[in-house]
């Protein structure tokens, strides 16, 4: 992950952004999320979203080129998509970032759970109702979940710190 990190540190112009962006990466996809400096709005909350919006929609189309091309040097560098955002403000838009099937097997009281979020309008498929159940779960258990991942990157630092197999 440092390295992925790294290139697209070294990849994207100064002037892109303000402050350091945010990359994650798992085996499909890497994401980057450029913090862009707020524009000066004043007035009530929906006037400072629409403009952080604004801001957002313009670094898109001002960047889309020069994106695009950074994109494809790390698919064949890294061997994964690219997926692009930005963060304004209070404002956070991630563009066109990938929807990867999972396999999945459920016996039937976690289908019956499915069904029941569908039936009740919560979500249009079962898909959609464990894509919920997913969100609901890291934006509950987000610090438990951060735990995990040091501990599995922990993990992977004995691992490669090890003797050869």
């Amino acid at each position: 992950m440092d390295e992925i990190q790294g290139w697209v540190l070294g990849r994207l112009p100064e002037e892109w952004h303000e402050g350091e962006p945010e990359v994650t990466a798992d085996r499909e996809e890497i994401v980057v999320v450029v913090p862009l400096s707020a524009p000066p709005a004043s007035g009530d909350e929906p006037v400072k979203r629409s403009a952080e919006a604004g801001r957002i929609e313009r670094f898109r189309e001002d960047t889309r080129t020069q994106r695009m091309r950074i994109a494809d040097d790390a698919e064949r560098r890294f061997g994964r998509k690219v997926a692009w955002g930005a963060v304004c403000g209070e404002t956070r838009t991630v563009f066109t970032n990938l929807s990867i099937p999972v396999m999945t097997r459920l016996r039937q009281p976690e289908r019956r759970v499915l069904d029941t979020l569908v039936e009740a309008g919560v979500a249009r498929s079962r898909s959609d109702a464990l894509a919920w159940a997913v969100r609901l779960v890291g934006q509950h258990e987000a610090e438990w979940i951060e735990q995990l991942r040091d501990a599995l990157s922990a993990v992977r630092e004995a691992r490669s710190a090890g003797p050869a197999a």
